[in-house]
């Protein structure tokens, strides 16, 4: 008993001895996620962006023309090279190292703080580069200046070697980096080219006249964007891509240098949503942040002082600004000298001054080119006004497919298994593929605090729809009802009857098509379900596999390999494959799928806007060979196809 009282006092005690400092980059290693959101996909992918916003910098500063960017044979290895000044490589007066040294060992170190070497830049902390080097498994940089050439090696945030000057002249000056992740942070250190490309020419776009290329030495191709017309080139592409058709010719263009550099070109087009993508200084911000609410709040009192200037509005229909963006697909690329963004990633901009000066510059611009162009500015409000109607007609058909609370029983869809403590914190709604998984999930579920609704067959592909065809659809609105918030401008979260929403299908093939339909419904239509975290996937198992008195679960193939690989040589395993949901036991469903104790969730989240964007319009869209491409791209990496 003395014993144990004393581990328990020494336990709580809390002493100098207890912190623990971290030095140098170790801080970095330690919570990478801190410094590039994550050790995922998007993460891993930061560390590329990191270098070459350093080289954009560079040309955005008038000291570079050429970008290029090698993703070297092994799939794992990137090199980024400009013809910039290159990093200075004399001795620091503060550190006594090689300010090359300084910058990629030493968090906070960089040429940007002092605001005479770049006027405008993405990187702004001083820690990009260093983090890069933290992450890496290994980093050589390279640098030309004044006809010699020098190189320094490092890893995983310390330096390997010292400085080397290299024999012989050289012409020009610029910096070379080439980098390997450390697969000790992440978990898949191969790049997706695909991914790399399309930042690539996006920033070629948005910086007019820096040729930028990419080689990529896996699929032995090399590609060079160059685009003089800038962001105007870029609507034309992300109009073609998004098969959006304008209802003008002309876009509005405009370009401003004073307080704020801006550059903004847009088009309204018969689309039913707004698509605005904006930067700042180069970098994206799919979040957005003060430069594009200042361009939105600009853009709509532009319009309205348009419409009661020429009186245009006609009676009993009420514009929103939903109604004015409605169908505007819109490029918006600030320079700022010190933006101020929210985290590492700079997904989004936060200065608060830049808002007012961006309604100040867009306003005035917009509604001399509506003065202008009456003819054009006419049918845009036109389509306005449409939209306006339209909009009012949604409204009152999602209020009457809408259950607004959870007393009114009496408008629930009547195959809803509804749970006793609907509307309480620990509720949660399984919409279920088929009648007959809904069965297995009615009998096996809690009925205190879980519902049950079955949909039958597939979904229909909102993405190719009508907003009026999926009001009418049964499914749809059985959805809508039994969840209670409406959809669409209508809804409100606060009046969703269930604390999660988890989608529930089987684990082949045509379940992750059914489980994509319904995505692809609630990212177009219930996007705040996503972004308040409610929305779930429940990953039940494909395979159950009996080893001796053992039982296991595998969600997919490699699973199941991994069972077997660990566990089967103590017996002849017994395999078997569950064809659907409606096979399960009751309670072997709530075991492995709706037991909140030993169930595997998916939370949904959206981590690029953008992308997400991108790649539900080419899988779920009209255009097929969007989706070609996608499958042929991929085909080599499918080892098996479930059919």
């Amino acid at each position: 008993m003395a014993t144990a009282t004393k581990k328990r006092t020494r336990a709580r005690t809390y002493q100098g001895e207890d912190i623990v400092v971290l030095e140098g980059l170790e801080p970095v290693r330690k919570r990478p996620g801190m410094y590039i959101g994550g050790v995922g996909m998007a993460g891993l992918h930061h560390l590329i962006w990191e270098v070459v916003d350093n080289a954009v910098d560079e040309a955005m500063n008038g000291h570079a023309s050429e970008i290029s960017v090698t993703l070297h044979k092994d799939g794992r290895t990137v090199t980024v090279s400009d013809n910039g000044r290159g990093i200075p490589v004399d001795k620091h007066p503060k550190t006594k190292k090689p300010a090359l040294e300084t910058v990629l060992t030493v968090l906070h170190a960089g040429g940007k703080f002092d605001g005479n070497n770049y006027k405008t830049a993405g990187g702004l902390h001083g820690v990009g580069a260093s983090v890069v080097n933290a992450l890496s498994k290994q980093m050589t940089a390279v640098v030309r200046r004044e006809g010699s050439q020098y190189r320094m090696t490092f890893a995983k945030g310390r330096a390997t070697s010292k400085l080397q000057k290299l024999k012989g002249a050289v012409r020009g000056s610029g910096t070379t980096i080439t980098f390997t992740p450390d697969p000790t942070i992440f978990p898949k250190t191969e790049f997706d080219s695909a991914t790399i490309r399309a930042r690539l020419e996006t920033a070629s776009f948005l910086h007019r006249g820096v040729k930028v290329t990419y080689v990529d030495e896996t699929q032995k191709t090399k590609e060079t964007f160059l685009h003089e017309q800038g962001i105007v080139d870029y609507l034309g592409k992300v109009l073609k891509e998004r098969k959006a058709r304008p209802i003008h010719e002309a876009p509005f263009t405009f370009r401003k240098q004073d307080d704020i550099r801006l550059e903004m070109t847009l088009q309204w087009t018969e689309s039913t949503d707004e698509h605005v993508r904006s930067y700042v200084n180069g970098i994206p911000t799919g979040n957005g942040g003060t430069h594009e609410n200042g361009f939105k709040s600009g853009l709509n009192k532009a319009v309205r002082n348009y419409i009661d200037t020429h009186s245009l509005t006609p009676r009993g229909v009420k514009i929103t600004h939903e109604d004015i963006r409605e169908g505007l697909v819109a490029i918006v690329s600030a320079f700022i000298a010190e933006p101020q963004f929210q985290g590492q990633t700079k997904d989004r901009l936060n200065n608060p001054e830049v808002q007012s000066l961006m309604e100040a510059a867009v306003r005035p611009a917009m509604e001399q080119w509506m003065n202008n162009n009456r003819s054009v500015a006419d049918s845009v409000v036109a389509r306005i006004i449409a939209a306006a109607r339209a909009r009012a007609a949604s409204r009152a058909a999602s209020e009457a497919v809408s259950r607004k609370g959870g007393s009114k029983r009496t408008m629930l869809p009547g195959k809803l298994s509804d749970c006793v403590s609907s509307g309480k914190g620990d509720s949660e709604i399984f919409i279920v593929e088929g009648d007959s998984a809904g069965g297995s999930a009615k009998q096996g579920r809690d009925r205190n605090y879980q519902a049950i609704l079955p949909l039958r067959g597939k979904v229909l592909n909102t993405e190719s729809a009508t907003l009026k065809k999926i009001l009418e659809n049964k499914e749809i609105q059985d959805m809508v009802s039994a969840l209670g918030c409406g959809i669409g401008p209508s809804l409100n979260l606060a009046d969703l009857r269930y604390e999660r929403v988890i989608l529930l299908a089987d684990a082949d093939s045509d379940g992750h098509h059914i489980t994509t339909l319904l995505l692809t419904f609630f990212y177009r239509h219930m996007p705040a379900l996503i972004s308040a975290g409610r929305l779930y996937i429940a990953v039940p198992p494909l395979y159950r596999i009996d080893i001796g008195k053992e039982t296991y679960w595998a969600a997919d193939e490699m699973a199941r390999e991994e069972i077997l690989a660990k566990h089967g040589g103590r017996a002849k395993p017994e395999i078997t494959r569950f064809k659907g949901l409606g096979e399960m036991m009751p309670k072997v469903l709530w075991e492995t799928t709706l037991n909140p104790d030993t169930r595997r969730l998916l939370k949904v989240e959206i981590d690029d806007h953008l992308e997400t964007d991108r790649v539900i319009s080419d899988l779920m869209g009209r255009d097929a060979s969007a989706r070609f491409r996608f499958i042929m791209d991929r085909a080599e990496d499918a080892e098996a196809i479930d059919v």
